[in-house]
């Protein structure tokens, strides 16, 4: 891990507020190593990233909802999201938490019963090799399976590589499942490059959605960041009501300057000018994604 921190602990409000009932639908929370200790195969050590930390960024931005999604160091050890959704799960400080998992066939159905119980609403799969928790592919379809009974959500976790490996899978794939990261495609490559081609084909099929995220690390340079509006807008225009959005708070391994997380609110501010398209991808669409009545 490099030696700098990753997030910036005092977060500013963004210069327009959000919309009420806002979601970041990714961030990590970690714990006291000495409590939750991550896996030695883990591609990274946990930072000092805590539950009252990402709530004073949620208060602060003001968000509804956050999402929290099981960090890869902890592989399918979920004690640390768990005891994150103990305090959020039923509203902490004006704020709801709901969680995200990761499922290998290993875990129980019963331990399935409880993490549908405590909040989660949906699993990752980090095909990103690096990351020293891929799936293989009988798992992820089997665990596809295992999670419809609840109406959980997936998401896949992919560089450019993986989702050109794994792009025929991907289309076998009938339930809800999110791209992470606008599927983490250099934005220097332009929209001709192969990646993005099966990114459109995904997203013309209406169980595929795109998480407006990494517009900063994604990009060729700091901010700004204004190679990631085309981008941006060209996901949301191929799919307006399956587009969300997330901080990936507090930015883990972040190869640059750390930023302020209200920056990448207004940065999506930049991307999508119409207040239509902020109410879909920052409120309407995650609430759907995650089974939330309004």
């Amino acid at each position: 891990m490099s030696g700098h921190e990753t997030f910036v602990r005092e977060t500013r409000a963004p210069r327009e507020p959000m919309p009420a009932g806002s979601w970041d639908c990714q961030v990590h929370v970690y714990g006291d190593p000495s409590r939750f200790p991550p896996r030695k195969q883990g591609a990274y050590q946990p930072p000092k990233a805590y539950f009252d930390d990402v709530h004073h960024m949620a208060k602060t931005l003001g968000l509804g909802f956050v999402s929290i999604v099981q960090a890869s160091l902890y592989g399918t050890d979920h004690g640390a999201l768990l005891e994150a959704l103990r305090r959020g799960r039923d509203g902490y400080d004006g704020v709801r938490y709901r969680g995200i998992a990761i499922i290998d066939d290993d875990v129980s159905d019963r331990t399935l019963e409880e993490l549908n119980d405590a909040g989660v609403r949906g699993v990752r799969f980090n095909f990103w090799k690096r990351l020293n928790v891929v799936p293989s592919l009988p798992t992820f379809h089997r665990t596809l399976e295992r999670i419809a009974q609840f109406g959980w959500h997936a998401r896949v976790h992919v560089t450019e590589p993986e989702l050109l490996e794994l792009q025929d899978e991907f289309r076998k794939v009938t339930g809800p499942i999110v791209l992470d990261h606008m599927g983490h495609l250099p934005f220097a490559g332009g929209l001709d490059q192969p990646g993005l081609t099966i990114i459109r084909d995904l997203l013309a099929r209406d169980n595929w959605w795109m998480m407006l995220s990494h517009g900063d690390r994604n990009s060729a340079g700091d901010a700004p960041w204004d190679d990631s509006l085309t981008f941006a807008r060209a996901y949301y225009g191929a799919a307006p009501d399956r587009c969300i959005w997330a901080t990936d708070w507090p930015h883990p391994e972040y190869p640059k300057a750390p930023v302020n997380d209200a920056e990448l609110v207004e940065l999506l501010y930049r991307q999508l000018e119409d207040a239509e398209a902020r109410q879909k991808v920052l409120v309407d669409n995650p609430a759907r994604l995650h089974g939330e009545t309004r």
